[in-house]
């Protein structure tokens, strides 16, 4: 439903597009680690690794507040931009890392906007430089194109709230990946 282009639009718009990646990227390295995202025509996809104790909600609403106005500046109209909620999901290990990275990246190909995610613009598999060149290649051969980590297939979320680590007592930031998506016209 919502890849297939339903609901508000102006995420299409270049300028609104750029207040929406600007932002993600604003806090990038202080309030938490932007790891992957995409911006499609009617929704974001983001996975953040917290950092500093910073709440996903008060991350979230940071986004949202902000790119709204902004937004609704650029296309000269009031009102609500985002839905009101958002959805989220706890990253537990490797494999939904995976699986939640080549997800984002794929998205746009799935929705039959691009033939290859590094051929859209407002992804972060589009980008080359800065600090997503030095972080580690991702495995994406145990995922397969299109599947979300929402559907079975991916591992199950834990029923305890706090994380859990294997071989390491310390605490380490969650990271967590969340769709933000643009009310209905």
């Amino acid at each position: 439903m919502i890849d297939g282009g339903l609901g508000s639009c102006a995420l299409r718009e270049p300028v609104v597009a750029a207040v929406v990646r600007d932002a993600l990227h604003h806090f990038d390295g202080a309030r938490y680690r932007l790891i992957a995202s995409v911006i499609m025509p009617n929704h974001v996809h983001a996975l953040i690794e917290q950092a500093g104790g910073f709440p996903l909600g008060d991350i979230v609403h940071a986004w949202k507040s902000f790119t709204a106005k902004q937004a609704n500046k650029q296309l000269g109209r009031t009102g609500a931009f985002w839905a009101p909620d958002y959805f989220d999901r706890f990253i537990r290990d490797q494999t939904y890392f995976d699986v939640a990275v080549h997800y984002i990246h794929e998205n746009p190909v799935k929705a039959g906007l691009v033939a290859r995610a590094e051929e859209w613009r407002w992804s972060s598999a589009c980008e080359d430089t800065g600090p997503r060149a030095s972080r580690p290649l991702i495995n994406l051969a145990k995922a397969r194109a299109g599947e979300t980590p929402a559907i079975p297939g991916a591992p199950a979320p834990h029923k305890k709230t706090e994380p859990r680590f294997r071989g390491s007592a310390k605490l380490q930031p969650q990271r967590l990946m969340a769709w933000l998506t643009s009310p209905a016209p």
